[in-house]
This record gives C-alpha cells, structure tokens and sequence, in this order.
C-alpha cells in the first residue's frame, strides 16, 4: 500500500512539474514567424493572449486567441493545428479544402464551418454552426458524421 501511495504522489509532482512552465503573453511576441504570418495573413483581429504549452520543458503548442474570440492552435513550428470561431464568424476559405466547402455548401445550408481541426493522421474534424461535427480525408472529401 505504502508502494502504491509513494508511486501516486511521484506521479502527481512530475505532472505538476510538466505542466508548471506554460506561460500566457498579451502579444504575439513568443510565436514563431510562420505562425504570426498565418495570422497577420488570414485574421482582421490581433492577438489578444498567447498560452505557450510545455511538455517537460519543451514548448509543445502555441494556444492563441484573438480579439474577437477566435482561439488557434498552433504546433511549435508555427503550423497551425486548429481553429474554433463564434458561431457568427466562419473558419477563414483559405484554411477549408474546396471539397469539403462545397460538401458544406451543397448538405447543409446556411450553415458554416465553426471548427476546424487536422487530424495526426490527415485529414479533418469539421465544426458547423448548426452543432454537427464531420470528417474529412486530406483532400476535403466527406467520410462520416461524428457522434
């Protein structure tokens, strides 16, 4: 038991201790170049807060959120990994595969990709406005519904 109680509080630190070097800045300052031209390129709005996400003292992600409310996901390359708008805004054309707007535009109408993330294996996990979330490849063809 006293084995058991020892290797929870051990797993307990270094959690905190992985964890304890994410910092949050007021500006674009920590990103790197890619990620700040994705920006300054796609988004009227400027970067309201930066969380720099570390894993064991390596920076893992960059989380941004922009004044108005639309947060990005970037990789520590700067690439982006996802984007979440207000249901009144839509995810930038630039980002959205032609195949999966069109799918968009053609089966659900008037409604808007909110959401969209890469997935590690290619590919794509849609958001729209109207709360259904769908999959689609690398090239933006539908696969499925999400549940």
């Amino acid at each position: 038991m006293k084995k058991a109680l020892l290797a929870l509080v051990a797993l307990i630190m270094s959690v905190s201790i992985a964890s304890a070097g994410d910092k949050y800045y007021h500006d674009d300052s920590p990103l790197p170049q890619a990620a700040k031209a994705t920006i300054s390129k796609n988004f009227k709005a400027k970067v309201s807060v930066v969380k720099v996400d570390k894993d064991f003292g390596r920076i893992s992600e960059y989380d941004v959120v922009l004044t108005d409310g639309t947060e990005i996901s970037f990789d520590r390359s700067g690439n982006w990994k996802e984007i979440e708008t207000s249901a009144d805004k839509s995810v930038p054309a630039v980002f959205v595969p032609k195949a999966m707007a069109d799918y968009v535009k053609k089966n659900h109408k008037g409604a808007s990709i909110v959401g969209l993330e890469k997935k590690s294996r290619g590919g794509y996990e849609a958001t729209l406005s109207n709360g259904i979330e769908a999959r689609f490849d690398a090239q933006g063809n539908f696969l499925r519904y999400d549940r």
